[in-house]
């Protein structure tokens, strides 16, 4: 016998999950920040909130192309290149949860929707197909590049609005990791032979 929701609804406590619960609709609108007493302005935290959420969004995209590039690399180069893009990936994957986690910690709303971070993101799709590897890397260092350079205008904006911990997360670890990150990729293009003959 099958009891019903009334039923349900009627014996306290329950080990029943409740399930199918989509009528309670959004508590806070992606775009807005909630007063947190964290000693920042709401300009600071609105400014953060969004200039984050773009790099946030980006981050993953970037997360998402260096799972691409780690499974299809092909070449010579494949064991290493296979090893360091996941290197990278994983790397990348923590940034997304410090980025997400600061936006958070700001009263704001990360960006968490794969769908909605593709909206959002300035990094362009790349085919469907399997690129050779220096397209594949330059494909990966455009996009560092675009976040970096969002990333220094951004963390200067927020030292001078007094947000020391937005300014933190951009440069000690969106920035740093980036930087390192693309010397590794970027030295992979030089065209060194192995030997001379």
């Amino acid at each position: 016998m099958t009891a019903t929701q009334d039923e349900m609804d009627s014996v306290s406590p329950s080990s029943q999950p409740w399930l199918h619960q989509h009528g309670g609709g959004e508590i806070q609108k992606f775009g807005t920040v909630k007063q947190f007493p964290v000693g920042l302005s709401y300009d600071a935290r609105m400014y953060a909130g969004q200039t984050l959420n773009r790099t946030l969004a980006d981050t993953q995209i970037l997360y998402a192309l260096y799972k691409k590039s780690h499974w299809n690399v092909r070449g010579a180069t494949f064991y290493q290149l296979h090893l360091l893009l996941d290197k990278h990936a994983g790397e990348q994957l923590a940034l997304i949860d410090a980025i997400a986690e600061r936006i958070q910690s700001l009263g704001a709303v990360a960006v968490g929707d794969p769908r909605h971070a593709a909206e959002l993101s300035s990094i362009p799709r790349p085919p469907d197909g399997v690129e050779q590897v220096p397209a594949m890397l330059s494909r990966l260092l455009d996009a560092h590049e675009r976040i970096l350079i969002d990333a220094h205008k951004a963390a200067a904006k927020s030292a001078e609005l007094g947000d020391d911990g937005t300014n933190d997360v951009l440069v000690s670890q969106v920035i740093r990791t980036g930087e390192l990150q693309c010397w590794f990729l970027a030295e992979h293009l030089v065209d060194t032979p192995l030997v001379r003959i």
